[in-house]
């Protein structure tokens, strides 16, 4: 299988892929209907040696086999039926951190070559859909990606659309789900949410009702925040200004703080004596 070019470098760090929503997974019902789940034993199951992917960080397996160990396997791995043996399809990364972290057993669904088609199929053509809200869109996607190991390119040429709109669409499934769900029930576009997507909670929370009370266009967004940044900004720089000047009185008095405004110093000591000796001096 060809390897996304481009925007599939990093597509990992960029899609929550390993965590695909349900709740919007408009192919959830063709999904049961096609899949068996089972505890599979480690042994039993072996690499796609046709898997484009060959390199796997081994910090960051540890850091998962870690998690395995804490947590258990939070999303079975997909496979299909060869012989006496199961061939991944997807979850390698889940497999081999379950290795390192000493289970026998793994959650995996199990599909035929057939029914793994079929689905595919059913996603991309679900994903085509004209009345598929954003969210739906986005976790269509995301299923090719985790259940099919397809890189943005190749879901851009199932569907018909840009690899950058792909990828921009995935990228909403960083939202926290209360601005996911908010989306959905108020039909919100998602030219206005992406300028939400690298922002803290706090700062959707607080922008959310501007959008759907105000209807506030994805330009007043963007707007919005820039000047929240600046002004963030401004505060900072105001408040760090002094920040110099402040150590060399410390040093220079032995004092426990400074603190210097435009219009006043507050010096404060350790104990009155320290106080008593710069008085002193004056």
């Amino acid at each position: 299988m060809a390897s996304g070019k481009g925007l599939g470098r990093g597509f990992e760090s960029l899609i929550p892929t390993d965590l695909v929503d349900e709740d919007f997974g408009p192919t959830f019902s063709e999904d049961e209907k096609q899949a068996s789940l089972k505890e599979l034993s480690l042994s039993k199951i072996v690499r796609d040696e046709e898997q484009p992917r060959k390199d796997f960080n081994a910090e960051a397996l540890e850091m998962l086999a870690a998690s395995i160990k804490a947590n258990g396997v939070l999303q079975p791995i997909v496979v299909v039926r060869e012989e006496d043996k199961y061939k991944i399809v997807a979850g390698e990364r889940r497999y081999r951190a379950s290795k390192l972290a000493g289970l026998e057993t793994i959650p995996a669904i199990v599909r035929t070559i057939d029914e793994q088609n079929r689905l595919e199929l059913s996603i991309v053509e679900n994903a085509q859909r004209e009345d598929l809200n954003a969210i739906e869109l986005a976790t269509a996607y995301a299923k090719l990606k985790t259940q099919f190991n397809l890189e943005p390119a190749e879901i851009a040429n199932r569907i018909g659309k840009s690899e950058t709109a792909v990828v921009n669409t995935m990228r909403l499934l960083n939202l926290p789900d209360f601005a996911k769900k908010a989306m959905v029930e108020n039909n919100l576009s998602e030219g206005v949410m992406r300028p939400l997507i690298p922002q803290e909670e706090k700062v959707i929370k607080e922008v959310l009702p501007k959008i759907i009370e105000d209807g506030w266009s994805a330009r007043r967004v963007e707007e919005y925040l820039k000047t929240k940044k600046k002004k963030s900004s401004a505060a900072v720089l105001k408040e760090n200004r002094f920040l110099e000047q402040e150590e060399k009185f410390v040093k220079k008095f032995k004092a426990k703080r400074v603190k210097l405004t435009d219009k006043s110093i507050m010096i404060t000591f350790n104990n009155n004596k320290e106080l008593e000796d710069l008085l002193k001096k004056l």
